[in-house]
């Protein structure tokens, strides 16, 4: 099974890799469209601001690639936001592969943004993706714009409200908390976002 991380210019792209060499997986990092559109799953990490995720696809010739891609994909942290249509930071047009915009977190007393943390996991549609994960689990989260809990959502959780922590159309996915981070959840979704 050939896996790729593209390489957008994340920052926690080294992390990602580890965890999936620890399920056994070699993934390697590329920009390179023909080893893209190949692999059997290919996997968008990232960390930063949106406008320049866009762009860093933009200035590789990836964005229209990575809309047609029909393997499995995988969007983490900022790359799971890069799947929906638009994002408040910077009003970035996003790949729309999502039916959703990406908001920042509302200021509100006692809610500190950017959200960085532990949080409880809760199930709200069945989904291979999900298998072996429990209502209550928990994963590490650091974000300060997430995705609204919509019907994309099968996971959410809650920071002044709900928003999507895991969210699927088609052969897209992407989970909004760090997955490297977040222990045996993060390995278990992991392993079942490869045997997808």
């Amino acid at each position: 099974m050939s896996v790729v991380l593209v390489d957008a210019g994340g920052t926690n792209i080294g992390s990602v890799r580890y965890a999936l060499q620890r399920l056994g997986v070699d993934a390697s990092l590329t920009s390179d469209a023909e080893a893209i559109r190949t692999a059997d799953k290919v996997i968008l990490p990232g960390v930063g601001a949106a406008g320049p995720g866009m762009a860093r696809l933009h200035e590789l010739g990836l964005v229209d690639l990575m809309r047609s891609l029909t393997q499995p994909v995988l969007g983490v942290c900022l790359g799971m936001q890069l799947l929906c249509e638009r994002s408040e930071e910077g009003d970035t047009a996003c790949l729309g592969v999502i039916p959703a915009t990406v908001h920042r977190f509302a200021e509100q007393p006692g809610l500190r943004v950017p959200h960085m943390g532990w949080n409880r996991l809760q199930r709200q549609r069945e989904h291979r993706l999900l298998e072996g994960l429990a209502d209550g689990d928990w994963a590490y989260f650091v974000h300060s714009y997430a995705v609204p809990a919509g019907d994309h959502a099968l996971a959410t959780t809650e920071f002044g409200g709900p928003f999507a922590a895991v969210i699927a159309r088609g052969n897209f996915h992407g989970m909004q908390f760090h997955p490297e981070r977040s222990a045996k959840v993060g390995a278990r979704l992991l392993k079942n976002f490869l045997e997808l």
